[in-house]
């Protein structure tokens, strides 16, 4: 039923379509989402969640997550993220992938909605240290679309693997173009 109403909302009201989709059997993944540029690219991201039907994740502080959102945000997929004892963001986040059966992270590089000339890495060390393929997904606003590509199972050079992953973003046109990162 839900999915239904996410389906109704996301292709009929709002007119966006949603080109692929996740292989179920991918249990861990980290999902890169980019263009990141406004508040609204949380919104879409939950409508394809809905309509593809598998559970998808996002980490934040654990502050976060106690009363009274701390139960919302588990709901949509949130996993609280502990840094206590002096760990980084990337080792808090793989010790999460390393607790789950499933964990599915969709991930901004971009870090901001601000404008970025760099992407930021952690989400590619948290694939690599995890052992997850990175799937890349575009929001192209433009072309009112939902790109999801394929899993890319990571080698460890940041850079060459980087011009695999960043091809699939070509094109893609945020909310706000002028902020986003230029592929």
């Amino acid at each position: 039923m839900k999915a239904t109403l996410y389906k109704f909302i996301f292709f009929r009201l709002l007119g966006w379509k949603l080109l692929g989709t996740i292989n179920p059997e991918i249990k861990k993944c980290v999902m890169m989402v980019m263009p990141h540029t406004c508040n609204f690219d949380f919104f879409i991201g939950l409508f394809c969640r809905g309509i593809i039907g598998l559970e998808m994740n996002f980490v934040g502080k654990k502050e976060l997550f106690t009363f009274p959102f701390g139960y919302y945000f588990r709901s949509i997929g949130g996993a609280p993220l502990d840094r206590s004892g002096g760990k980084n963001n990337v080792d808090a986040t793989v010790e999460v992938f390393n607790s789950r059966e499933v964990f599915r992270m969709a991930i901004a590089p971009e870090g901001t909605r601000k404008k970025v000339t760099q992407l930021k890495t952690g989400f590619y060390y948290i694939a690599y240290k995890a052992n997850v393929p990175i799937i890349p997904i575009a929001f192209d606003y433009a072309k009112k679309e939902v790109r999801i590509g394929q899993p890319i199972s990571l080698s460890g050079n940041y850079n060459e693997d980087m011009k695999i992953i960043l091809p699939h973003f070509k094109g893609a046109q945020g909310k706000f173009p002028e902020k986003q990162f230029q592929v």
